[in-house]
């Protein structure tokens, strides 16, 4: 286990200030996909394939994929639904968190448009965007939650919203591009009370030595499109390096699921339910089989929905909770990896 793993002085400190975590409640969640569902089978076909070779290339058998609806469509929707499940109004929401991989566009950020497109006023709450790759909806909810617990806001609406179905690599990838597909997630953050809902310990790891594994390098200022229009182009299409990402993966996540659980003071037998970032089904698989997690712990949606990037978690999570798989008292793990290389994990207890 590399020295970075060890606790330090600062996070002794920290865990003995703020014992477990912190107050927080997931007061509501939900979930919206575009009506356009595509099987693999049909683009098999239409790319000239043989019958079944995505399915068996991604174990990804279907994806929803964005026609009539836009990101903010999705989002706007999925952020209704958790704000109603949440016995709320927009007014009553003090701060709006985007939590998306990939935006709407560069500049400004998504939140204050979701927030115009959901009614809410002038003036009347915050909003801006965190971005963590496909790990953004768990910084965001843990940003909403220490503000939460400092008293700064009192309920807070997280979102994830994700076209992933734009610019994927069919031509070089199209095991790789057939993983993805759109959607968008949501849930609503408030204050539980002193004897509540708690986030009880969250972690996240970067490996920046892994930085190019994992990307899209169009977009920002790294490749001018006026002066550079050809590597503008040839960097504007998604590019992954599976073997690399497995490897990392491999040899890291399990122990860095170890230190998650120490510091919620679990064990893999405590936990109800695992809502996992969708990467892919085999990931998923390797994920139980390095952990001791267990398959009937996971919210696997991944066949029928593929890796909607950072949507996925949050709408992994609203599935769990509409199935009745989440409900009070529920010990709840959530993991993930996400480009960059990060890994990134939650404990709470709802």
């Amino acid at each position: 286990m590399p020295k970075c793993f060890k606790n330090t002085k600062d996070t002794d400190f920290m865990q003995s200030k703020f014992p477990l975590g912190l107050s927080v409640q997931v007061a509501g969640t939900g979930h919206c996909v575009p009506s356009t569902r595509v099987t693999s089978e049909e683009i098999d076909t239409k790319m000239g394939f043989p019958c079944g070779y995505l399915t068996r290339a991604s174990g990804v058998r279907s994806r929803y994929v964005c026609d009539q609806e836009d990101q903010v469509d999705m989002a706007v929707d999925a952020c209704q639904k958790a704000i109603t499940a949440a016995g709320l109004t927009p007014g009553d929401i003090d701060l709006v968190l985007g939590a998306c991989a990939v935006p709407y566009q560069p500049l400004p950020a998504m939140a204050p448009l979701v927030m115009g497109r959901l009614g809410m006023a002038d003036g009347c709450a915050a909003g801006f965007d965190v971005n963590a790759s496909c790990l953004s909806f768990l910084a965001a909810f843990e940003l909403a939650a220490s503000k939460i617990a400092l008293g700064q806001n009192q309920q807070v609406l997280v979102f994830s919203s994700e076209v992933a179905s734009r610019a994927l690599p069919w031509q070089e990838q199209p095991d790789v591009a057939a993983l993805f597909g759109d959607g968008a997630g949501a849930a609503v953050l408030k204050a539980p009370g002193s004897a509540g809902p708690r986030l009880r310990a969250s972690l996240m790891r970067s490996y920046p030595s892994h930085y190019d594994a994992c990307q899209v390098g169009a977009g920002g200022t790294r490749f001018d499109y006026h002066n550079d229009p050809k590597g503008f182009n040839e960097h504007a299409v998604f590019r992954m390096d599976g073997k690399n990402l497995f490897r990392i993966t491999h040899k890291y996540f399990p122990q860095f699921v170890q230190e998650l659980l120490d510091r919620a003071e679990w064990t893999a037998a405590d936990i109800d339910v695992v809502v996992p970032h969708q990467a892919s089904p085999l990931a998923l698989e390797h994920m139980v089989s390095k952990t001791d997690l267990n398959p009937d712990q996971i919210i696997d949606i991944s066949q029928s929905y593929g890796n909607q990037i950072a949507a996925s978690m949050p709408t992994a999570l609203d599935f769990a909770v509409q199935q009745g798989r989440i409900g009070s008292g529920s010990r709840v793990l959530m993991l993930g990896t996400s480009a960059g290389v990060n890994f990134g994990g939650m404990a709470l207890d709802f």
